[in-house]
């Protein structure tokens, strides 16, 4: 009996920055988040998917495997690939079944300890090696205003992860003027004091290279003119959420 199908954006092969080693990529469509910096807004609708199925991803994927070595594996992300938590069910257990390590790069924002969710995501992490977790803004109301969402339910899933003892590389993008503010970033640190699987954190600098896509989707672009931040507002940054 054919498995369940997932709603795929895209895939790539040699991935070397999304979890540890060589990965191959697995982005899924669908995203209720609209972060205003976001580089692939083609990913929200899931609509015009290509509809595949876990053993067709594995099949593709293990093509590659000669170039992961001990430390690679697949990374899933999206879109929001815990909007498609069924079908990362399926993936993840053929995947484990398989000997590949599984990496999931999520912001986090469908979590809930409501069920049916809560007991899929507990399934899920039995089967994920590494969770990363995309922290965009300590404040509520900043995090609303940036990604149309509130972040409460996020910062419970962080804590989740670390109580259960899931491995976690947090990443913050850092765009200026919106989220570099000190006091912000200083509360962040404060929160990732009180997580204990926490093996990296990646800040990662804004970029305006998804612009065209915005413009080509008829959508406003309302970081135009921001530019990237400098090297000294990067070091400020990673001053104040590396410092040991």
């Amino acid at each position: 009996m054919e498995g369940l199908r997932g709603a795929i954006h895209s895939t790539e092969s040699f991935g070397a920055v999304d979890g540890p080693g060589i990965r191959f990529l697995i982005f899924l469509k669908g995203c209720r988040m609209r972060c205003r910096y976001c580089h692939n807004p083609d990913t929200w609708d899931p609509a015009g998917a290509e509809m595949r199925t876990a053993d067709s991803l594995l099949d593709e994927a293990e093509r590659y495997r000669s170039y992961w070595g001990r430390r690679g594996g697949i990374t899933v992300s999206g879109g929001e690939p815990l909007l498609q938590i069924d079908f990362l069910l399926e993936l993840f257990q053929k995947a484990k079944a398989r000997g590949i390590h599984t990496a999931l790069d999520t912001c986090g924002q469908p979590f809930t300890r409501e069920e049916p969710f809560f007991s899929k995501v507990e399934a899920l992490m039995d089967l994920t090696d590494l969770v990363l977790l995309d922290l965009k803004q300590m404040n509520d109301k900043g995090h609303r205003q940036l990604t149309g969402w509130g972040n409460q339910n996020i910062l419970d899933f962080a804590r989740y992860l670390s109580d259960r003892g899931t491995k976690m590389w947090i990443r913050h993008v850092l765009v200026p003027g919106i989220t570099d503010q000190v006091e912000d970033l200083q509360s962040m640190r404060c929160f990732l004091e009180e997580l204990k699987t926490v093996e990296k954190v990646e800040i990662l600098p804004y970029h305006s290279l998804g612009e065209p896509k915005w413009e080509k989707l008829g959508i406003p672009y309302s970081l135009h003119g921001v530019e990237p931040p400098t090297p000294e507002q990067i070091a400020k940054a990673e001053e104040i959420l590396y410092r040991s």
